[in-house]
């Protein structure tokens, strides 16, 4: 398959040096890297770091002979599948956003016809200037994908907004950018994922070892093929889902409360977290001492959210259930996904090597009223794609 180029455009920030892991990190991933610096980029970081990492001429000066004689600025126009001026200052704003094209940099953006990803970074008051805000919802309605910047530490010793924003969301958005096409455009999709935690005093808590990497993978995927997403997750450590709404709940009470905020106009929901099935009866206000050998905690059941959806759900909204079993899964399952009313059951067993918590790679069982149908081990987030692919057929069919 031939490999997509990405195009940075790199202007003159403190900034510019992140654009050297950046790049690093799209080469590592099969990328094609094209790379035009303005000249006070050069100041930061010199042409020589992109050029032995992307193995190909970096683009400065509009009248080099190589550049004029190929007419540079047109043909890397043409190759790029992606461009992203990282980082964006806001001089480089105000110059696209208007039409200036008078540089290596903004004369090739204003070719290109590619996805076009805008990722400032700058001091927090010319950030939060009007005329920088006017030009990035300018940048907005001209269908740039405006990445925003950060809150934290600036290197002229401000803390507030304008920060670069992490590699991981640059990254996410180049990808996402990548995405042509589309099926979930303009439908809404709601995906819980992760553990809940129910407390027993204000010290502990009951969980379970659920990492929500299967949740994110399915949130991640729903983004890149055009969704609304509501991305409804318990305590993780993953990065935030680009572009998506983050609701973060740490309960099943909570969760329960943010499903049905969201679910009535749904066109999909996937209950991807693992939610505890009791919670403690009555929370200890101070911390339980160890006064006794055993400890007796008094549980009661939380509510069966999947459940409530299945009996819940507009006719148009595809429900699609998780399952993690230790025995018997095909049977366990199968009367999950009846008595839940699911569209899509997703099941997969603990005590299957490369499946389940915490994993990286997962091995499921997909139900559905037709059949059953069995996935040899796969990344989860390739796994995400196939799940994707037959909860779309399965929404043609409603």
């Amino acid at each position: 398959m031939e490999k997509k180029t990405v195009l940075l455009g790199i202007s003159g920030g403190i900034a510019a040096f992140k654009s050297v892991q950046l790049t690093s990190d799209l080469i590592k991933k099969g990328y094609d890297v094209e790379v035009i610096m303005t000249p006070h980029a050069c100041e930061f970081v010199k042409p020589l770091s992109f050029e032995a990492l992307t193995n190909h001429n970096v683009c400065v000066d509009m009248f080099d002979s190589h550049v004029v004689r190929n007419t540079k600025h047109i043909s890397l126009a043409k190759k790029a599948d992606v461009f992203m001026i990282v980082p964006a200052t806001a001089n480089v704003i105000a110059k696209i956003v208007h039409g200036i094209a008078d540089d290596m940099l903004t004369t090739t953006f204003l070719a290109a016809t590619c996805p076009k990803i805008i990722a400032p970074a700058m001091n927090t008051n010319m950030y939060e200037n009007p005329i920088t805000q006017n030009n990035l919802a300018l940048c907005r309605s001209y269908g740039y994908h405006v990445v925003d910047a950060a809150n934290g530490f600036l290197a002229c010793g401000d803390h507030g907004s304008g920060k670069l924003a992490d590699l991981s969301i640059l990254m996410e958005a180049i990808e996402d950018a990548l995405q042509r096409e589309k099926p979930l455009q303009g439908k809404k999709v709601v995906i819980t994922g992760g553990p809940t935690q129910e407390a027993i005093d204000p010290v502990r808590y009951i969980t379970n070892h659920s990492s929500g990497k299967m949740g994110h993978a399915l949130a991640v995927a729903a983004k890149r093929l055009g969704a609304s997403v509501t991305y409804i997750h318990g305590p993780i450590n993953l990065p935030a889902v680009y572009g998506a709404d983050d609701v973060a709940i740490t309960s099943a009470q909570e969760l329960f409360t943010a499903v049905k905020d969201t679910y009535a106009d749904a066109d999909f929901i996937i209950m991807a977290a693992a939610v505890g099935d009791y919670r403690c009866s009555s929370i200890a206000a101070e911390k339980i001492k160890k006064n006794d050998a055993v400890l007796t905690l008094e549980l009661t059941k939380n509510p069966d959210i999947l459940a409530w959806l299945g009996e819940h759900v507009s006719a148009k909204c595809v429900l699609c259930g998780f399952a993690m079993e230790t025995q018997d899964l095909l049977a366990h399952a199968t009367d999950k996904f009846k008595k839940k009313h699911c569209d899509l059951l997703v099941a997969n067993s603990l005590k299957t090597s490369g499946a389940g918590f915490q994993c990286d790679t997962n091995i499921v069982t997909i139900i559905s009223e037709t059949q059953s149908e069995e996935l040899p081990i796969m990344d989860k987030s390739a796994l995400a794609y196939e799940i994707w692919e037959r909860l779309i057929a399965l929404h043609h069919k409603k």
